[in-house]
């Protein structure tokens, strides 16, 4: 049985969104997975997975720990021997794109999202750029999330010849299903998913709680993620604030999503850009419909005014006049619009179309 090695930086990432290509890659390959001993690790090997424990930090790069991370993928890589290496996120696309080219090792990429520090135009960017255009070049797929990302890369010289689009990770529509649209006869619940970071639109959408609450009563915000730590101390005393005030529950991390999708009305998602939205995606397949930015990443699930309403990034007026249209809308309305978002991401961003495109692919 020939080996398939996975390089990502997060295991409850990976479970959460690609366990079912784990699964179906079982069946045929021994699945290496290099990723940090996290919450999701012990999962994986219940399933049959050897998982190499392997720490990687997720932000900033440091040349020293980073040229490290290269020499540990060419190790792991002559180590193993695997007929395909599969990278996710940013350091693993660029340091195993580069260890597979310098190995001769096949290997697929799949840039989850561009992030700050490739959008970002500065010297950092375009010495990043330079590098995934090396590593990427050998890479016998890139797949991107949305058209816009991977346009955007081409421009840029990276992966012009070799890249193709996925639905993001898609959404298990037999895990992920319609729930009973809850009465709203006692109050509406508004729910946003995301870390507590500047880039998610924290700071647009307290300044909406804040105004909404203020001539809506029955309306309760439920904001679900851990903070990103350099943004704590600027965020997190708006948050306890609206928390006292009865404005906003605050739950933290949450494993059990679909339960909070159950108990809310609707998903707000004021992000500033995504390579393509696994939050929308669940919620509407969950038979939630969405307030989201008008962003690649969030544009191709929600169709305006059918399974959701867009506004503009970036904006705390626009955000507040979007929720506000939303609530205008009768009980029936809201309702209508969650199973048309349902129907909608059930049709087009159903995760076996990954597995299948994957599956042809180490074929």
């Amino acid at each position: 049985m020939k080996n398939i090695l996975i390089l990502t930086n997060f295991s409850d990432g990976l479970y959460s969104f690609r366990n079912e290509l784990v699964v179906d890659l079982l069946r045929t390959h021994k699945v290496i997975l290099a990723l940090p001993d996290d919450n999701s690790k012990q999962k994986f090997i219940d399933e049959g997975c050897e998982v190499v424990d392997y720490h990687l930090e997720r932000r900033g790069m440091n040349p020293f720990k980073d040229i490290k991370v290269l020499f540990d993928y060419i190790r792991m890589i002559r180590i193993y021997r695997p007929e395909k290496v599969l990278t996710y996120t940013i350091k693993p696309n660029l340091y195993g794109g580069l260890a597979c080219r310098m190995t001769h090792t096949p290997c697929i990429c799949n840039v989850t999202g561009l992030g700050t520090a490739i959008m970002n135009d500065s010297f950092l960017t375009r010495i990043l750029l330079k590098m995934l255009k090396v590593s990427f070049a050998g890479a016998e797929r890139v797949f991107f999330q949305n058209e816009a990302g991977m346009r955007y890369m081409n421009e840029h010289g990276v992966a012009v010849n070799n890249c193709s689009l996925l639905p993001g990770s898609g959404v298990n529509v037999k895990i992920h299903t319609v729930q009973e649209y809850p009465s709203e006869k006692k109050g509406i619940r508004l729910l946003s998913v995301f870390r507590i970071m500047k880039d998610k639109g924290i700071g647009e959408l307290l300044e909406a709680m804040d105004r909404v609450s203020a001539v809506r009563k029955d309306v309760t915000f439920v904001l679900a993620g851990d903070y990103e730590e350099e943004d704590r101390d600027r965020y997190e005393p708006v948050i306890n604030g609206l928390v006292q005030r009865g404005v906003l529950d605050y739950r933290g991390y949450v494993r059990d999503m679909d339960a909070l999708y159950g108990e809310c009305h609707a998903v707000v998602h004021p992000t500033y850009h995504e390579g393509m939205s696994n939050v929308l995606l669940e919620a509407s397949a969950c038979g939630r419909s969405v307030i989201a930015s008008d962003v690649p990443g969030c544009s191709e699930i929600v169709e305006d005014k059918v399974t959701g309403l867009l506004c503009e990034p970036k904006s705390a007026d626009s955000l507040t006049e979007t929720i506000m249209e939303w609530l205008q809308l009768d009980e029936s309305a809201h309702e209508a619009m969650g199973k048309a978002a349902a129907s909608f991401v059930a049709e087009h961003f159903d995760r076996q179309i990954i597995i299948d495109e994957y599956r042809q692919l180490i074929k």
